[in-house]
Parts: C-alpha cells; sequence; structure tokens
C-alpha cells in the first residue's frame, strides 16, 4: 500500500495518490492531472477511482478530465448531483482498490454531501481517513458555504457535531488523519500548518472535538468569527457540479505570446485586464497603466478569486519568463479559464516600444514613523479584520484587502493614503486596485507591519481581558 499527499501550497490544498496491488484511487484532484496520471504510469498500476470528499468550493477539480483520460470512476458521497455520470455512493459503501478497501463515511456539515474516506488496510485494520473539509488539523470546516433557504448555518453545524461524533471520534486513535486542507486556506479559521497528524492527538488538541462539549456550545465556536466566503466559492462551487474544459486546451490559448501592438489593442479595445503577476518589488518601479498586480509568488490564485469578480474575464498577462504556463494553470485552478496571452519581451519591450508607465511610490517605515510626527496621516490597514484588532498603528482605518470592492466608497480621491499589510505583498494588491481606479494620490508602505513595529509609531495591541489585573 502506498499513500502520497500531494500538497499544493498556494491553495493550502493535499490531494492523495493511493495504490494496492496496481491500482490507484485519486482522492480531491486538481486541475492540472498529468501528474497523477504520470505517478501511475512509473509503477505500472492503473487509476480505478476518483473519489470527490465535497463539491470544492475554492477551487476547480480536475475530476471530470481524469476520468477522461483514464476511464476511472468518479465517486462522490450521498446527495451529490452532477451534470455528469458519478458514482453517488451510500453511507457505508465499501469499494475495493487492491488489497485494501476505502469506506464512505457520509459526514455532512461542512457542506450536505461531504464525506470522509476510511482506508481498511489489507489486514481489515482501519488505517486513515481522509477527511476532505470535514475535519481539519486544528480545526472543522466551516459549516456556512452551502447555505439554502431552508438551510442555516446552525443546522449545517449540527449535522458537523453529528458527524464528527458519530463517524470520526468512535475510529481509534492510531488512525492517520489526512485533511484536503492547512493553513492559509479559507475553508477554516483555525488550521494548524501541519499537514497530517493521528486522530488521538486531535481528539486532544482540536477546540471542535472536545469530549465534554454540547452541541450548543459547537455550534456557537464554529460559526463565530468566520468572515465571509470570497466570491469566487459559489462559483467554483457550481463548476464542480457541472464540469469544466480540460486544462489542455486552457493552456494552449493562454500561452499565446502578444507583441506590444496586440496585447495594447486587448487591453484598450476587447476589455482585457491586464494582469501583472512580477514581483511587488518590481511591479512598483514601473507597469503598464491599469494593470492590476497579483504576485504569482504570493496566494495567486485565492486573491485572484476574492478579486476578480467575473470568471470570464478576458485577461492578459505579464510573467517573469519561463512562468507563463504556471500562470495560466494557476488561474484555471480557480476557474479563470479566459486567459488570452502574455506580453512577449515583458515590461522591457513595453519600455522599448516606447510606451507609457505608471508607478507606485513607496517609503521604508522609518520614512512613515516621521511623518507620522509632523501631522495627520490617512494610513490604510489592508489586513483583515482579526489582524488588525489584534494591533494596529494608532488612526489606521481598516479597510481589507479582501473587501475592497465592497468597501470603496470609504476611500477618497481627494486625499493621500499610506497602504500598508503585513508584509508588502497585499498592500502593493491594494495600491494597483486604487492607481487604476483613478486614485493618484497611493503611497505604499515597504515592509508592512511587520517592519512598522521596528519603529516608535504609537500602535494599539488589543489584551485579552484575562491577562488583565
Amino acid at each position: 500500500m502506498k499513500i502520497d499527499q500531494i500538497y499544493t501550497g498556494c491553495l493550502a490544498q493535499g490531494a492523495y495518490f493511493i495504490e494496492s496491488n496496481g491500482e490507484v484511487a485519486i482522492i480531491d484532484p486538481l486541475r492540472e492531472t498529468q501528474n497523477y496520471i504520470d505517478r501511475a504510469d512509473k509503477i505500472g498500476a492503473k487509476i480505478k477511482y476518483i473519489f470527490e470528499t465535497h463539491f470544492h468550493a475554492d477551487f476547480v477539480s480536475g475530476h471530470l478530465d481524469l476520468a477522461k483520460k483514464t476511464g476511472a470512476t468518479i465517486v462522490y458521497g450521498p446527495g451529490a448531483k452532477t451534470s455528469f455520470d458519478i458514482h453517488e455512493a451510500k453511507d457505508g459503501e465499501v469499494f475495493n482498490l487492491g488489497k485494501v478497501q476505502i469506506k464512505v463515511l457520509h459526514t455532512p456539515g461542512h457542506t450536505p454531501e461531504s464525506s470522509t474516506f476510511l482506508l481498511i488496510d489489507e489486514n481489515g485494520k482501519d488505517h486513515a481517513i481522509f477527511s476532505g473539509d470535514t475535519l481539519f488539523i486544528g480545526d472543522v470546516g466551516r459549516p456556512d458555504l452551502a447555505v439554502k433557504s431552508d438551510l442555516t448555518k446552525e443546522d449545517l453545524a449540527s449535522m458537523l457535531f453529528d458527524s464528527l461524533r458519530n463517524k470520526i471520534m468512535t475510529l481509534a486513535d492510531d488512525v492517520i488523519v489526512y485533511p484536503a486542507h492547512g493553513a492559509g486556506s479559507a475553508c477554516g479559521k483555525n488550521m494548524s500548518k501541519e499537514t497530517t497528524d493521528l486522530l488521538g492527538n486531535q481528539k486532544k488538541v482540536n477546540y471542535a472535538l472536545r469530549a465534554n462539549m454540547t452541541r450548543e456550545e459547537f455550534i456557537k465556536e464554529v460559526t463565530t468569527g468566520i468572515l465571509p466566503p470570497p466570491q469566487y466559492f459559489s462559483k467554483n462551487a457550481m463548476l464542480n457540479k457541472t464540469g469544466v474544459s480540460g486544462l489542455d486546451e486552457i493552456l494552449e490559448k493562454g500561452g499565446v505570446a502578444l507583441d506590444v501592438d496586440t496585447f495594447e489593442a486587448m487591453a484598450n479595445h476587447e476589455g482585457a485586464l491586464i494582469l501583472d503577476t512580477r514581483h511587488q518589488n518590481q511591479f512598483k518601479k514601473g507597469f503598464i497603466p491599469n494593470s492590476i498586480f497579483i504576485g504569482i509568488d504570493g496566494s495567486f490564485a485565492p486573491w485572484v478569486g476574492a478579486l476578480i469578480t467575473d470568471l470570464n474575464q478576458p485577461i492578459i498577462y505579464l510573467a517573469d519568463a519561463g512562468r507563463e504556463q504556471e500562470v495560466v494553470t494557476r488561474l484555471s485552478r480557480v476557474g479563470y479559464d479566459n486567459t488570452l496571452g502574455y506580453l512577449e519581451g515583458g515590461i522591457e519591450a513595453w519600455l522599448a516600444a516606447g510606451k507609457e508607465v505608471d508607478t507606485v511610490e513607496s517609503i521604508p517605515a522609518t520614512q512613515l514613523a516621521e511623518e507620522f510626527k509632523s501631522g495627520e496621516l490617512n494610513i490604510l490597514d489592508v489586513r483583515n479584520p482579526t489582524e488588525f484588532s489584534a494591533e494596529h498603528i494608532d488612526g489606521a482605518q481598516n479597510v481589507a484587502l479582501d473587501y475592497i470592492n465592497d468597501n470603496m466608497e470609504q476611500i477618497s480621491k481627494d486625499k493621500t493614503y499610506h497602504v500598508h499589510c503585513a508584509g508588502g505583498y497585499r498592500s502593493m494588491i491594494f495600491s494597483s486596485i486604487l492607481k487604476s481606479r483613478g486614485f493618484e494620490n497611493v503611497i505604499d508602505v515597504d515592509g508592512g507591519f511587520k517592519a512598522i513595529a521596528e519603529t516608535d509609531l504609537p500602535i494599539t495591541a488589543f489584551v485579552c481581558p484575562s491577562t488583565l489585573k
């Protein structure tokens, strides 16, 4: 028996490759499927099943494309309805895979169809669970992503309470937990950086698995402090139900090299959004006017999904040489398939053609501290509300990048803003959006709050009441 966790950091997502006696099951595959096929071919095995723990909202699955290429059966849990052929499993149904078995445990709560897959080894012993978004390391799945008119987040949280206690916590302590996500995912609020653990340890340390916890306490704790989901979540879930095109044709369309004139014409006359994926330090020194910065080396795909509201938006892009396919692939992971090509030669070609560039003024935190002493500043802290609540510059205004599209009325073109996040990535995204919308008086604080905390700027810090004397 072989188990590979295939972890994708930018999505904080774990897919799984399970092999026994020449047969393979893939659990929660990403959009790009060739990796799974290559792994199976390398060991002379055949992909027999594609198990989906639920309708993923934070990425587009590759289940349909993988099934077409391999003939594997797509398996969902009870209640899953799709526009393509699947095997809708029954609770407790067992699938044979070589010399091992995979048992379906219906665990609704995160979503109604959510299921956990229990791997039973060659000796008939419970070995591991692939828990999807039902159980994370240190957390459980948020219960507000599948709300219907007759099903509230409290209803789903109650279902999750039962699923955890009746289906998962009854398993042995030495069962390994393999979740679908880790820290950085928006599918939970308190996930660990660890990507696997023993169930027995989770029973000890996971707040949601406390033995003496009442249903009411559980519902309150898992529904409190949940930030609104990114706007693309519901759209990705629908794509996973209806199916999408294969990645190969998307890579071909998005991998076209565009000369300067064609690139400019697409932006000016065809409504294409210019996405600049270089590092923020390169972007701020010179970029194509009206382009949006979202750097490929950060949480690229989730930020695209949070900020670009139309999945069908035509996109043209700038990328470091050799990373063009990576940009298109990572866009496709969250359903942005209308990528039309990249600027051949990058910003250097644009400059060589005599085209105009824009810049973002950037200052060190030490300069911000000096300017703060000389008068009132308009400081925009674009971190999320929990970061802001923990500590922030006195008098700073919190406008989280996540919700910039809903809060533009809080920002005035008549004011000059000093913008910062934690380290500089999010603030440059925020600044680029402001610049593209006609806000000229934008100053980025290099190094973000990490650098600010090392100055003498006055900081308001949250103090837990329990620590007060």
